[in-house]
């Protein structure tokens, strides 16, 4: 598929898992064609970053389900930030084990997943909707083990970025962690797997348990190099990458004055991913002088 086949496929209203994690491995590019898109009141689920943020800048959100949303080596990604503190989004905000839970009880079509996190801590405050309930082993009634009732967080669609994918849409990553990528395919009703480098089926070389998506759990695939830009993410021919930092440190200066968001969402948000990617590559430029 196109990146614009797949963002045309969405709806308003719908509830979207993004992967990744933070500013690592996020399908930036599909995150950008939905940026562009006339797509709103949308629902993101997602260990979050830029994805978040971007999204938010846009006006393309309702709630936000996170455990964090951070830039990583900038602390909290400033859009969501502003977002938040402006009262224009909702937040579900989860421990990450809690989180992993939701998805997992999503992916196996369960209605909950019973676990510890979250007792004793804030979590519940902030979340007076979640339930606890009460083990039906090692004890009975007020001597039974309470626990916490994770809710499913099923999705309509989930995004995630590979290092490598085929044609068929099984996926691999490269880099040092799969983070829950898998899980949000899973727990997702149509998943939809963009790459740095797409091959023919049998063609996935590499250890075995980099092969993180399984082709039965994927609706569509498409290839984009340089996909995951800003974020850390291997390009083709390398193991690893770090995230663009001082891009990045641009992107987060720029959204702190809407003057300089104004004039940055311009030159790099306005066309296609092929000219932000020419427009990145001129301010590098630009900045090398």
């Amino acid at each position: 598929m196109s990146i614009d086949e797949v963002v045309g496929s969405l709806e308003s209203g719908m509830t979207i898992g993004i992967g990744g994690w933070g500013s690592r491995r996020k399908p930036m590019a599909l995150v950008r064609a939905i940026h562009r898109s006339r797509l709103k009141d949308l629902t993101v689920v997602s260990y979050g970053g830029a994805d978040v943020g971007l999204l938010c800048a846009a006006g393309k959100v309702r709630r936000v389900v996170a455990p964090f949303v951070t830039l990583d080596s900038i602390p909290l990604e400033p859009h969501f930030r502003a977002a938040r503190q402006h009262g224009t989004i909702e937040l579900t905000e989860y421990d990450e084990g809690m989180f992993m839970f939701g998805l997992l009880a999503a992916a196996h079509r369960l209605p909950f997943l019973p676990t510890r996190a979250g007792l004793g801590s804030d979590v519940m405050r902030v979340n007076p909707e979640l339930r606890t309930v009460r083990s039906p082993y090692g004890g009975t009634g007020e001597d039974a083990e309470e626990l916490v009732a994770v809710p499913a967080l099923a999705l309509d669609v989930a995004l995630v970025h590979m290092d490598r994918a085929d044609t068929r849409g099984n996926g691999r990553y490269l880099g040092p962690d799969p983070y829950l990528d898998d899980l949000f395919v899973k727990a997702a009703a149509r998943a939809y797997v963009s790459c740095e480098r797409l091959v023919d089926p049998g063609k996935l070389e590499g250890p075995p348990q980099t092969l993180l998506i399984s082709r039965m759990h994927v609706t569509g695939v498409v290839e984009t190099p340089g996909g995951g830009h800003f974020t850390e993410c291997g390009p083709d021919g390398e193991p690893s990458r770090g995230r663009d930092e001082a891009f990045q440190r641009h992107y987060a200066a720029s959204a702190a004055d809407p003057e300089a968001w104004a004039a940055f969402a311009d030159r790099f948000l306005s066309g296609d991913e092929a000219a932000y990617q020419e427009a990145v590559r001129r301010w590098h430029e630009e900045e090398a002088r």
